[in-house]
């Protein structure tokens, strides 16, 4: 745990008992504050009074006491409106902070030479992979690495720091919206498609909550280009005099430095010399072009720390994977069961797509914005479609004449994928990619992935060993 200095002796509002809340107050505590919670949950309330917290209801309480409102990312700052206890925050001038702003204030009161460092990463998709990748290859540098944030652990819940030690810190644009101060030695923006608009009151809110990742200008700043988003962001950061890094998987780098690639390579490009870097064929867990960006990436980030080339090289190439993300989780004779439940939105689920010749996909669940309307494109590498969850109904309706049926379950619909994907005969692919999130039949893309993986092996497939 990271004990969380600032609040000694002071009353801290905590609303939100989920992790990242009760975490927070661990560390409030911790550090010396007097955590207040309060939950609209009954059992959030009861596992905090277990714990010891004082549980008190924020809807009676006195805010001008409070030092600070730690907020859940998952209560509304904005829109569709300020949640309650933002608004009674406000009006009695309490600032209203997160758990990534106390990890920052955290590390910023280490002297110097007692800081770890921080990589941050952030983006609409690849941000999980990423972060896991960056993770490894220092970790196969000997360096002292802990991973969480948005992926994992919850970033107060990770060891308190140490000096060489490197935290490589996943936040979202939810975490990012109730930062001040956080200052990363280095900041990654894989990429920016429309996605939790409603939270963040359009795209326009959306892509500032996700700069905000630049906010220092202590911040090395890596900025993927290949969305207008991005590269609108890449072009403001350089007309700000920022020394960024941009990568793209779509098109060469010209006179800036920069990281892109080149049919199977990585390669770096410096100063109008491209210098390929590595062969991603020969990295089994690192397939498509998106898994290009975060290869990119990781590269980039792990480089510029000192570490060796071909020591990141070697990171690369023997990186195992992210589980729910591409995770291939078994075999049928000729038929391979992919996973990629973290596949939450179309964008996601077109890296996917994109990736295999032809596919037996199973997609659905709470469909969000724009449905699968952006994949149409991609329609010709299904082989046939396995709808399920709320989603069915209208997925079937744009597939049109692409082969399909309405399954509902995630046991019947691989069930049917393995067994049309067996007559087929030769190599075939079961792609579970859904384009949705999983909250009308599962708590989680974990449990939703783990339900797949469960479904594959009860039909007898072989598991995957480690690669």
């Amino acid at each position: 745990m990271i004990p969380v200095p600032g609040f000694e002796g002071r009353r801290v509002a905590v609303f939100g008992l989920g992790r990242s809340g009760i975490t927070a107050a661990r560390a409030l505590k911790a550090g010396g504050a007097t955590p207040i919670l309060w939950d609209d949950g009954v059992s959030g309330r009861l596992q905090a009074q277990a714990e010891g917290f004082i549980v008190e209801d924020l809807t009676a309480a006195d805010w001008s006491g409070f030092a600070a409102l730690v907020l859940s990312p998952g209560a509304p700052l904005t829109h569709p409106k300020p949640h309650w206890t933002v608004d009674k925050a406000r009006e009695a001038g309490v600032p209203v902070v997160g758990d990534i702003e106390l990890f920052a204030r955290a590390i910023a009161v280490l002297p110097q030479g007692q800081r770890p460092k921080v990589v941050a990463i952030t983006g609409t998709n690849g941000k999980s992979t990423t972060t896991a990748l960056i993770g490894w290859v220092l970790q196969q540098a000997g360096l002292t690495v802990y991973v969480g944030g948005n992926i994992g652990i919850g970033v107060l819940a990770l060891p308190e720091p140490t000096p060489g030690a490197v935290y490589v810190i996943e936040v979202s644009s939810y975490q990012l919206d109730l930062t001040t101060r956080f200052a990363p030695d280095v900041a990654i923006l894989t990429n920016i498609s429309p996605d939790h608009l409603d939270r963040h009151g359009g795209m326009e809110g959306y892509v500032a909550a996700k700069r905000r990742i630049f906010q220092s200008r202590k911040t090395a700043p890596y900025v993927g280009i290949d969305d207008p988003y991005g590269f609108a962001i890449w072009q403001e950061l350089k007309a700000e005099g920022r020394a960024v890094d941009p990568v793209s998987v779509e098109r060469p780098m010209d006179d800036d430095l920069g990281m892109y690639l080149m049919d199977d390579w990585l390669t770096y490009n410096a100063g109008g010399r491209p210098a390929p870097i590595v062969d991603l064929s020969k990295a089994r867990s690192l397939p498509g072009r998106h898994n290009a960006q975060n290869a990119a990436f990781a590269f980039l980030a792990v480089n510029d720390m000192g570490i060796p080339e071909e020591t990141v090289v070697k990171g690369l190439l023997t990186f195992p994977g992210l589980a729910h993300r591409m995770e291939a989780v078994g075999h049928i004779g000729h038929v391979r069961f992919i996973n990629d439940s973290k596949a939450t939105n179309a964008d996601a689920a077109r890296q996917a797509l994109a990736s295999y010749p032809s596919v037996f996909w199973i997609a659905g669940g709470k469909p969000k914005d724009g449905g699968i309307d952006d994949l149409t494109d991609l329609f010709p590498r299904v082989t046939k479609a396995y709808l399920i969850g709320e989603a069915a109904e209208a997925f079937a309706a744009t597939l049109g004449d692409t082969p399909h049926v309405i399954s509902k379950t995630m046991d019947a619909a691989v069930a049917a994928a393995a067994a049309d994907a067996q007559a087929a005969g030769g190599d075939q692919i079961v792609l579970l990619s859904p384009a949705c999130a999983s909250f009308d039949q599962y708590p989680d893309f974990e449990v939703r992935g783990e339900a797949f993986r469960a479904a594959v092996l009860n039909l007898g497939a072989t598991p995957e060993t480690a690669r």
